[in-house]
């Protein structure tokens, strides 16, 4: 025990009997001869200390010899209590480094299979979300600008893309990640304020709440799989964190403003993303871009063959991004022909 705690104890049981209240004699009690002796005054105050110290350097010892015990117990109890956390883990893990989830409030992670029987290894999505998408949608489908509000959101989104395409050239892996950083933006934003309106008004959104919300959630996973095949530098990263912020907040304003127009945005935004995955096959099929093996995660999620490639990968996402272009223009439209989207059927699992 160190002499900083015992000289704490000591001060902790000394204290109350030296300074406390009950340390002044009381007028009836008998003074020791020691005080008798030394009369009143200071030299009578100093001789009550002292007398006080000598009687309870005793209780004092006594007490910090208890107080080592306990420590040496407590160490003791904490040194077993690790002990048999490690063995718990050893055996969970068959011998391997593994991480002890606490079961105090009775939840268990589940323990997942895939269709063959092997154990699931993804935690951002289970295997039911799987899927294979169809891949034979029409790409070259697009919504002619008519009105002036579907003009000025054509245009806005081919303005963006002019800078785009001077700072990435023609490095689509780093395009592709800056390009999904902001798709996912849109379906997060409307799915959050059909869900806030559906509270307010005590109404139900008709499925579009999920719809945007999965929208979102695949773009993410667009994301994911592209980190597995290109590195962004840190000025890769440090233009999307400025280029996600301004979207978020504009796009944030302009679907309360006019959701019409915010969805038309992003149908002409996922008609750039095809456009961008379509030249991407281009330098993947001429040898520009090196075929790479498919990421697992992609084999995974969109239940591709173990001899994927990259080019199988960019092909899926380019469909995910036509199916998000006639959601859109088709929510769009809705709001075009006066009515909400509560009132048309949302097109759930429509990718």
């Amino acid at each position: 025990m160190s002499s900083r705690a015992a000289g704490s104890v000591l001060l902790r049981h000394l204290g109350p009997r030296v300074f406390g209240p009950g340390s002044a004699p009381s007028a009836a009690a008998p003074r020791p001869p020691l005080l008798a002796l030394a009369g009143g005054g200071e030299r009578g105050a100093a001789a009550a200390v002292w007398m006080r110290l000598l009687s309870t350097s005793s209780a004092a010892e006594a007490a910090v010899e208890e107080e080592v015990a306990a420590s040496k117990g407590n160490a003791g109890s904490t040194a077993a209590a690790k002990a048999e956390a490690a063995e718990a883990a050893k055996e969970a893990g068959d011998g391997k480094k593994g991480v002890v989830v606490s079961s105090y409030w009775g939840i268990e992670p589940s323990k997942l299979v895939n269709k063959d029987g092997v154990e699931w290894k993804w935690s951002c999505f289970r295997p039911w979300e799987a899927y294979k998408t169809d891949t034979s949608i029409d790409l070259s489908r697009h919504h002619e600008p008519k009105v002036l509000l579907d003009k000025i959101a054509y245009w806005t989104v081919k303005s963006l893309r002019f800078p785009t395409d001077i700072f990435f050239q023609r490095r689509y892996g780093c395009r592709a990640m800056m390009l999904e950083t902001v798709a996912a933006v849109p379906g997060m934003v409307g799915g959050m304020l059909l869900h806030l309106r559906s509270l307010r008004r005590f109404e139900h959104s008709g499925g579009w709440i999920r719809v945007l919300l999965e929208e979102a959630e695949n773009e993410r996973m667009h994301l994911m799989t592209f980190m597995e095949v290109a590195q962004p530098r840190w000025y890769d990263r440090a233009l999307v964190l400025a280029v996600q912020g301004v979207f978020f907040n504009v796009y944030f304003l302009g679907y309360l403003i006019s959701p019409k127009f915010a969805h038309r945005v992003v149908g002409y935004l996922e008609e750039e993303a095809i456009h961008s995955y379509t030249e991407f096959l281009k330098d993947l099929e001429d040898g520009k871009i090196d075929n790479v093996p498919a990421p697992a995660i992609a084999i995974d999620y969109w239940q591709l063959p173990a001899n994927a490639t990259l080019k199988d990968v960019v092909t899926m996402v380019r469909a995910d991004e036509a199916h998000h272009r006639d959601v859109n223009h088709f929510a769009s439209d809705i709001h075009f022909q006066g009515m909400e989207l509560k009132q048309a059927p949302a097109p759930v699992g429509y990718h």
